[in-house]
């Protein structure tokens, strides 16, 4: 699998360096409806920000505007560079690089977050791969910009860590012609962390190329990805000492002499993928008063990910094993995706999309393990046949958006139907509908896994998790933006540990779940105070009580922004609370690098405050914050997941810089 996907890589190399023509510095067309996003981060708007658009000033090219340094997502909608400071980059700069208002970060950089609140919005028709804990920061196919650039464009962004370790993600991207485009970047985090045995080390490399002929005809887009996410595991800080935490002896204030459960353990997810979204125009008349366009879109993405689990000597924590010393569970997973699509669109019936999809799937182990007079198998592969079609149509302030799709072959049936409907009132308020049906098979993992711990190998027959939802949204910065889904779930499939047993495996739920979220965002602003606010509200109803999130979860920042220093500087300044209620938070098993569903112990209710000292000068940003700065005097109770504590005060440095040439 490797082999093949260098030998299609450097071939499209090939290609895309064959067009290559004399490198100009000339600015590309502008997109009128572009807002401005921050490099790598193509929903970043700039509505609510420092009240300056970023300047033209620091780029050398005096013919080259900022909103000419486009940022291109997979789906083709366009942003363009932002180098301003808001409240919303402040939420931003993060490991995950994203807004992370809805996860509870473990203790190190790096580890896994609790996820405290679900969308159950999916297009999925595949199952997905196991280890959803180490997925966070692993890059899928959305995650992926393409870049046009009149000018070479570098961004360097840099965080401390825990204890001997770094954050730094880098990306350089030039335009070798107006048609041609290259970007590489790699992102990497070492932390040792605070605790015993939970070091970090990840690596995220990226190279993108973007092509069109210079009649725009023929358009291509295609990345590769290698990604590593290496954990040290300790499995929690031991039951026996969680005492010595929560009062906080100063003899534990030193979180190295805590006991943990083990120190022998690690797991790694690694993956490549190479994807190749390419179009070619037949029709291309939007001069027209018709508008006719007809265009042939062909789609490959061909991945390999593995997943593995070692541990130096057998561990009671996950029971009985099948050998006593060097244990180790690995798994593979080989995917091949290509799909066809024709499009159609005029000014009448607006945008049609007809697809048909092929997907080979290879995913499992190398041994068959025979438990209890039954034959666990090594494998699950074959091929899906899938078919679907998408509509778009603007009818003056109406948008209305539709997309279905259905697997017509193969082992794994699935379905997915998706309408939307949108109305802009004026500039500011905007209103939303959209349902969304989906069925779909479980994870890999919780049909089919094998260890060499005797308790973690199981071959399931689930049937397919059907979920629907309905959502509504109003967008108004200068009211409310206000956001609400009502979601039901059928036959979902979690982790849990067994009644028999006391160890984790997957269950399959009986009874339908219905699941309300209501989240309201607003800033109000005084002068150069501002107070920005979220707030979640979530209820579930549940017969079995087997997915469970807090009722409430909020987070508020009172701040002052302004000029200083005869504008040559932009402050930021100001506090962040974190809340959530306390309810029965998810376990973590790191031998599946899995959260579970418990019910034994209610965790959460404690604040998280944060100040933090953020400025821009010219296109640097830099960021300062002393989190959790109230751990010592409102109470030892804050935790990740059960034995494993959040993390306590610390005062971390970052920048983020954008050069120009």
């Amino acid at each position: 699998m490797n082999k093949v996907v260098l030998v299609v890589f450097f071939m499209s190399f090939a290609v895309f360096a064959k067009a290559q023509t004399r490198p100009t510095a000339q600015p590309l067309e502008k997109d009128p409806n572009n807002y401005s996003g921050e490099v790598g981060q193509p929903n970043d708007s700039i509505r609510r920000g420092s009240g300056k658009s970023t300047s033209n000033k620091n780029i050398k090219n005096k013919d080259a505007k900022i909103t000419d340094y486009l940022i291109v997502s997979h789906l083709s909608d366009t942003t363009y560079v932002d180098t301003t400071l808001t409240i919303l980059k402040e939420y931003k700069y993060n490991y995950l690089r994203k807004d992370n208002f809805n996860l509870m970060p473990f203790s190190n950089l790096g580890q896994s977050y609790n996820t405290l609140s679900e969308n159950f919005e999916s297009t999925s028709l595949m199952p997905k791969f196991g280890a959803r804990a180490r997925h966070f920061n692993y890059m899928e196919i959305e995650d992926i910009n393409y870049f046009h650039v009149p000018t070479p464009l570098t961004e360097l962004m840099y965080k401390s860590a825990f204890e001997q370790g770094q954050l730094i993600d880098a990306l350089f991207t030039t335009n070798t012609s107006k048609q041609l485009n290259f970007s590489i970047a790699y992102k990497g985090l070492r932390s040792l962390g605070k605790y015993q045995h939970i070091l970090t080390s990840t690596g995220n490399f990226r190279f993108t190329t973007s092509y069109k002929t210079k009649n725009e005809r023929y358009v291509a887009n295609t990345h590769f990805v290698a990604q590593d996410l290496f954990n040290q595991e300790n499995g929690g800080i031991k039951a026996d000492n969680l005492q010595f935490f929560e009062i906080g002896d100063e003899d534990f204030l030193d979180r190295g002499v805590f006991e943990v459960n083990f120190e022998d353990a690690q797991n790694m997810l690694k993956g490549k993928r190479f994807y190749l979204n390419h179009t070619y125009n037949i029709i291309n008349k939007s001069d027209s008063i018709s508008k006719n366009n007809l265009n042939i879109t062909h789609v490959m993405a061909l991945e390999d990910k593995s997943y593995l689990f070692e541990q130096t000597r057998q561990n009671a924590f996950f029971g009985d094993g099948f050998k006593q010393s060097n244990l180790r569970d690995r798994v593979t997973l080989e995917e091949l995706h290509n799909e066809l699509q024709l499009n159609y669109s005029n000014n009448i019936i607006g945008n049609l999309q007809f697809n048909a999809s092929h997907h080979n799937y290879n995913y499992g182990y190398d041994k068959i393990v025979v438990l209890n007079s039954s034959v666990i198998p090594n494998r699950l592969k074959g091929d899906v046949l899938g078919v679907g079609g998408k509509y778009k149509k603007q009818i003056k302030g109406f948008l209305l958006k539709g997309e279905l799709g259905v697997n017509v072959s193969g082992d794994f049936e699935g379905n997915y139907i998706k309408a939307e409907a949108s109305y802009t009132i004026n500039d500011d308020l905007s209103i939303q509908a959209q349902i969304n049906h989906n069925a779909s098979a479980p994870n890999y993992n919780a049909q089919l896994y094998q260890s060499d711990y005797i308790n973690y190998n199981w071959k399931n027959d689930f049937n397919n998790i059907e979920t629907q939802q309905l959502a509504f949204n109003i967008n108004s910065n200068k009211y409310v933006n206000l956001s609400v889904d009502l979601s039901t779930i059928n036959d979902y499939v979690y982790f849990a540990k067994d009644e028999t047993t006391n160890f984790v495996k997957p269950f399959q739920n009986d009874k339908a779940i219905s699941y309300l979220r209501l989240k309201a965002e607003k800033e109000f602003i005084y002068g150069n105070f501002r107070l920005n606010n979220t707030v979640m509200y979530q209820n579930v109803q549940d017969e079995n009580m087997v997915f469970n999130v807090p009722e409430l979860i909020t987070r508020n920042t009172l701040y002052y922004a302004n000029h200083v220093f005869k504008k040559a500087l932009y402050l930021q300044t100001g506090v962040t609370f974190n809340y959530f209620t306390e309810y029965n938070m998810n376990g973590y098993d790191p031998l599946l690098a899995e959260f579970y569903t418990q019910n034994d112990e209610k965790l959460g209710g404690f604040p998280r405050l944060d100040f933090f000292v953020n400025a821009k000068i010219r296109q640097t940003r830099i960021y300062l914050k002393a989190e959790h700065f109230n751990a010592s005097f409102t109470g030892r109770d804050y935790f990740s997941a059960p034995n494993n504590p959040y993390r306590d005060f610390s005062v971390r440095f970052g920048v983020v810089w954008n050069f120009f040439l």
